[in-house]
């Protein structure tokens, strides 16, 4: 037994001293890659490895986020900001009078509510897994298939929707006109104190652009501060964007392509089916195709997938490693169905990760969290 204890710490040392690369004879030295990423200039860093598939002109590299930019339409102010804060906490916009964006989206669960799926109008279930708000400014579509192309355009629809808020927008801006105190707040913020549709979405939007990531320890350590990784963190940060192969989807400093993929995850056959983008558009090209999430935060948003049935991370490490295997069930295929089946994206393969090198891909994942906050939740208008 003693022999094992002293075996294991060496083999793991090794490992994290020198990384060994795809070719046979090659090895990285970890405190050499430590400097290449912490130097403060990506431009030293080593060359990603990218799928053919990926589009190589569009591609970015992964950094710490830069400021949030607000549209020409809809520019900041903090007292519009606050008006959207005040909005996205009213659980009078529901037809109950007791669901608000807040009750998904809540800020000590990593702006999440932590469930499989959301509960809804009459204690509903949603049909997909309740995304972050955090840095969702960075998004160029919203929710899982995109339906919405904007945070203004997407703040309508929670309200609408049957199984969340299942209030009729008209009915929903009458709401907040019977309440006296809004007019103050919206005298505030757009200069007089008329409230429409588009006002409390541009509110709601404003504020939620608000909602950005602090520094995460892997900002701090590809910004200079050296020490601020592990040598497991260092080798699972070069896993990431190279044999791991996370980088082809999970880039950008909002560790997100935001574009759509088929990572096998529509469940077809199952009471759980979800044809994602596809049901937006029509096109059999985008069949079982879902937004990239981003990766920041991601410790704290737990469950994960559009359908939120892993429960770990380390799951999810797995099933790429698989190579995302899509069951098909056999009894579709010669019948009108089978022309509805997922084709997953070409991207995705076997990763042959050991384990040494699955853990540290999760140390690293686990680097682009920070601890949940807390806010000041606004007293409500009368």
């Amino acid at each position: 037994m003693k022999i094992k204890h002293i075996i294991l710490p060496i083999a793991l040392l090794i490992f994290l001293s020198a990384y060994k690369t795809d070719d046979e004879n090659e090895y990285i030295d970890i405190q050499h890659l430590r400097k290449l990423y912490s130097s403060g200039n990506p431009a030293s860093w080593p060359k990603p490895t990218l799928d053919k598939n990926v589009d190589k002109t569009t591609f970015q590299d992964i950094g710490p986020l830069p400021e949030m930019t607000y549209p020409e339409y809809n520019k900041y102010s903090k007292e519009k900001a606050f008006l959207g804060k005040t909005l996205f906490f009213d659980p009078r916009l529901s037809v109950s009078g007791q669901i608000a964006c807040a009750s998904c989206h809540n800020p000590e669960l990593g702006w999440t509510d932590n469930l499989t799926r959301s509960f809804g109008h009459n204690r509903q279930n949603g049909k997909r897994n309740s995304m972050t708000i955090l840095n969702s400014g960075y998004a160029k579509t919203l929710f899982w298939d995109g339906r919405a192309s904007s945070l203004e355009d997407q703040a309508q629809f929670p309200i609408a929707d049957p199984l969340e808020m299942n209030e009729k927008l008209t009915i929903a801006v009458d709401k907040i006109v019977a309440v006296k105190g809004y007019g103050k707040l919206f005298t505030e913020a757009f200069g007089d104190e008329k409230v429409t549709l588009q006002r409390i979405q541009y509110a709601i939007a404003t504020f939620e652009r608000t909602i950005k990531s602090p520094k995460s320890k892997f900002d701090n350590f590809v910004s200079g501060k050296s020490e601020a990784f592990t040598d497991q963190q260092v080798t699972g940060l070069h896993l990431f964007r190279t044999k791991a192969q996370c980088i082809n989807c999970h880039n950008t400093p909002y560790f997100s392509d935001n574009q759509f993929h088929n990572d096998g995850q529509s469940l077809f056959g199952t009471k759980d089916e979800d044809f994602g983008r596809y049901n937006v558009t029509g096109d059999k090209k985008d069949l079982g195709k879902f937004r990239t999430p981003t990766l920041r935060e991601v410790a704290n948003t737990r469950p994960w997938m559009h359908h939120g049935h892993f429960p770990s991370l380390l799951d999810v490490v797995e099933f790429y490693n698989l190579g995302n295997p899509a069951a098909i069930q056999k009894k579709y295929l010669g019948t009108a169905r089978d022309s509805l089946i997922p084709v997953t994206s070409p991207i995705l393969k076997k990763l042959d990760l050991n384990r040494a090198e699955i853990n540290a891909l999760l140390a690293f994942i686990e680097t682009l969290s920070t601890p949940n906050g807390r806010i000041a939740t606004p007293k409500m208008p009368e």
